[in-house]
């Protein structure tokens, strides 16, 4: 008898086993997200909420818990891409808004038209979404309200959170941003570090996605089932920037850059936060088309901006990384009034808008890495006259651009920020490169009661540091060219002359770098970085050699640049001598255009090739550059952008017989011509690291 009773007492606990396994499964099948805690699931979700992109093919749910908890969860033609995804905050003055939560009211508009860039990538942007907004109201405390906006187009998703001014929750202090970001499929990720030493300067790495520790954006992914989709933020605008932490298999969350004073994001109500952007597509050469960052920001606040101007570049710049001079001042010094004057007659010769002069300014003597607190902004050395250099440069059609390092002294710079713009405007300087060298988390800000304290340039201070100094040298009609920048999430649109930004590894890595940048480091970044918008990049080293160290780079591929790495402006980086020596070569860097009515691409692939096609703004003529990684490749380029029964001569600089990456293989380069039509198909054959740039230019009606 105890023997039987035994086994009837197990029978029972193995019948209840099963009951909670089949309850469990039940639930899941609602709900896969589970709430934290090992081994208890999450309550039923209901789905408050649908919207589908205009074409029908992406749809996104959002669904309240039976706790309260928001969630979204986004499908592509039916199938889950996105798991549903947490939604709230943790706040530092009040309860999480995480649960508790129930429906206000929903509703759902279209929008649909198209507007006109002052420049950029192509002329004209359509803007065509269906939106959702979800009203939340947390009963349990005093009602306090928060709205969900879905805007989803036909290659993604953006979403953000809106506040209300209400009594309950005016000032609004947030530690966390909970928002996730479930992948569903077994994917593969193009990522960066974020939040560490080097910010923005990290090569890229290609691992599975459950491998990802903390990622900067834009992160891209590929999907097993071949589904495409990079992450990113748009209008990051007095709000600290978002880095993607993994938080367990392939579940993300935002993680915002921390303040050294507070909070990590401190606003008072009614206020928006940045959008939080899903580019999803089937190629990956359609993540290079999307418009959802710039369409997601507001549009022109400057009024008329004709005064902004694309163009391009040289300066007193690469042979500093080379040590032929110094930014200091000395026998070494680069920037003096003979050697400016050489590079503006060198720039007016060759049809160059402007001289990037470093190194002009009292404060470089000295450990000004990191500190700058001598830096003055408005006084020159004394072996550079910049008044006279100036009236020089504009007689021959040549302007200066202006440079302000601050070196991370982001305080010492506000200080003469607007006596530093107005000279500028007074002496005919119409753009500005800035700079933030220092060690990460190390910049100098002011705080509300005026003192000083060190932060990361991703933290809510700096972004509100890097606006104002756009904001400020509009005033003065000047553009800028930000460099250890936050990161570009499409201001550019609200703010035109924010013309480019650095935010990622530049050529200056070729000179010095350890290591400098691979062959797939300038594929890698059009798939991540350049999707965030223009890097100022400066390209064109035709010399192929950096500080003791040669380029791993054909030079087709060091000319394709300028039309793979996107910029309103363009610097030909190289010594004049260095062009001298490659006159043939130089004449596409010349020639080609920086202000585009339309930009395509013919193929691409994560990490591997890109071939991009582009049309000058102001005329009739093509650009076509294409790149490769390490691998040579055959990459067929059908030209039927071409105006159709029109004969265009293509000037090609491609990739000789025996480039490559060693040697003088590197320099093995054929310049020639040939006549084309919209019927043709081009074989572009490209060498290790290689690559090869088109200017398409039209003769007249075929025959």
């Amino acid at each position: 008898m105890p023997h039987n009773r035994e086994q009837e007492l197990m029978g029972l606990r193995i019948n209840a086993c099963l009951a909670s396994v089949c309850l469990l499964a039940l639930t899941t099948a609602f709900t896969p997200a589970f709430a934290e805690g090992v081994g208890i699931a999450a309550p039923a979700s209901s789905v408050v909420a649908t919207v589908q992109s205009p074409d029908g093919q992406l749809q996104v749910d959002v669904s309240i818990d039976g706790e309260g908890r928001a969630a979204y969860e986004v499908k592509r033609k039916g199938i889950e891409v996105i798991s549903p995804s947490r939604l709230g905050f943790v706040l530092t003055n009040g309860p999480k808004l995480d649960g508790r939560f129930t429906l206000g009211s929903t509703s759902s508009t279209t929008h649909d038209d198209t507007w006109e860039q002052p420049w950029g990538e192509r002329r004209f942007v359509r803007d065509h979404y269906n939106e959702v907004r979800v009203d939340l109201v947390q009963a349990a405390y005093d009602n306090r309200r928060m709205t969900i906006v879905f805007r989803v187009f036909d290659d993604g998703v953006g979403f953000r959170y809106e506040f209300p001014d209400q009594a309950q929750l005016h000032d609004v202090k947030i530690s966390e941003e909970l928002t996730e970001f479930a992948v569903a499929d077994k994917a593969t990720a193009l990522w960066a570090l974020g939040g560490e030493l080097s910010n923005l300067e990290y090569l890229y790495k290609q691992t599975p996605l459950d491998e990802v520790s903390q990622a900067q954006t834009p992160m891209t992914i590929k999907t097993e089932d071949g589904t495409y989709i990079a992450f990113h933020e748009a209008a990051l605008v007095d709000y600290p920037a978002m880095w993607i932490r993994r938080v367990d298999g392939q579940r993300l969350r935002t993680q915002l850059a921390p303040s050294a004073i507070g909070p990590a994001a401190v606003r008072m109500a009614p206020f928006t936060t940045p959008w939080r952007t899903m580019i999803i597509t089937d190629n990956a050469s359609a993540l290079l088309t999307s418009n959802i960052e710039l369409n997601l920001n507001e549009p022109n606040k400057l009024g008329d901006v004709s005064w902004v101007k694309p163009y391009k570049y040289v300066g007193i710049w690469w042979e500093m990384h080379l040590e032929k001079s110094t930014w200091a001042s000395g026998p070494k010094h680069g920037a003096t009034t003979e050697n400016t004057k050489k590079y503006m007659d060198f720039a007016a010769k060759n049809g160059f808008h402007g001289v990037l002069v470093e190194g002009w300014n009292k404060g470089w003597d000295g450990t000004w890495y990191g500190d700058g607190k001598d830096f003055s902004f408005t006084e020159a050395y004394p072996d550079f006259d910049i008044k006279a250099l100036s009236a020089y440069g504009l007689k021959k059609g040549v302007h200066l651009i202006g440079h302000h390092e601050t070196g991370g002294n982001i305080a010492h710079y506000e200080d003469q920020m607007e006596d530093a713009f107005r000279l500028d405007e007074s002496l005919g300087i119409d753009s500005v490169k800035t700079g933030y060298v220092h060690e990460f988390g190390a910049a100098q800000m002011k705080a509300p009661d005026g003192s000083i304290f060190y932060g990361n340039t991703d933290s809510q201070q700096a972004v509100e540091h890097y606006l104002k100094n756009v904001v400020t040298a509009a005033k003065y009609h000047v553009a800028i060219d930000t460099h250890e920048p936050v990161k570009d999430t499409g201001l550019r649109r609200t703010y035109p002359n924010w013309v480019s930004r650095e935010g990622a590894r530049g050529q200056e890595y070729n000179a010095w770098g350890n290591p400098i940048n691979p062959p797939e480091h300038d594929v890698n970044l059009v798939f991540t970085r350049m999707l965030s918008g223009p890097m100022d990049y400066t390209p064109g080293v035709l010399s192929l050699e950096g500080n003791k160290k040669d380029l791993l780079s054909t030079q087709a591929k060091q000319l394709a640049l300028y039309v793979v790495l996107y910029s309103p402006i363009q610097m030909a980086a190289d010594l004049p001598e260095n062009y001298a020596k490659y006159p043939k070569a130089f004449q596409f860097i010349k020639d080609v255009a920086v202000d585009w009515d339309q930009s395509l691409v013919l193929n691409g692939e994560i990490g591997d090739y890109v071939t991009f096609a582009r049309k000058d703004r102001h005329s009739d003529k093509w650009f076509l550059g294409a790149i490769t990684d390490d691998n040579a490749r055959i990459l067929l380029a059908p030209l039927a952008f071409l105006s159709p029964g029109v004969t265009y001569t293509a000037e090609i600089y491609r990739d000789g017989p025996n480039a490559d990456l060693k040697g003088d293989a590197r320099f093995d380069i054929v310049i020639e011509k040939q006549n084309v039509t919209s019927t043709d198909t081009l074989s572009l054959k490209l060498a290790p690291g290689g690559g090869e740039a088109i200017r398409f230019v039209p003769q007249g009606k075929a025959k």
